[in-house]
């Protein structure tokens, strides 16, 4: 029964992304398209921890913890682009 539920997970999860990439593609503004590629990270990251349930393993918990560094400094270094137009900055303190 369990292996229902979790088999669903995985297929809503799906539709998530697939909802999230018309965004990315589709979306209005920078914004919209950021936030669309931080959701398709955490939803990414629920993929893979139900597809851990469902496999009755932990071997992908470093997968887990690697996707999610990589989406917080991913949407930190697009929102400072957004920001300030430069993600590294020049050092000049005017």
């Amino acid at each position: 029964m369990s292996t229902v539920f979790l088999s669903m997970t995985l297929a809503i999860l799906a539709l998530a992304v697939l909802g999230c990439a018309y965004r990315l593609i589709v979306g209005p503004s920078r914004s919209d398209r950021i936030a669309a590629l931080d959701t398709i990270g955490i939803n990414l990251l629920a993929m893979i921890a139900v597809l851990c349930m469902l496999l009755d393993t932990q071997d992908l918990t470093e997968i887990i913890l690697v996707i999610g560094i990589l989406t917080f400094i991913g949407t930190t270094v697009l929102a400072r682009y957004i920001e300030r137009g430069s993600v590294i900055e020049d050092g000049d303190d005017r």
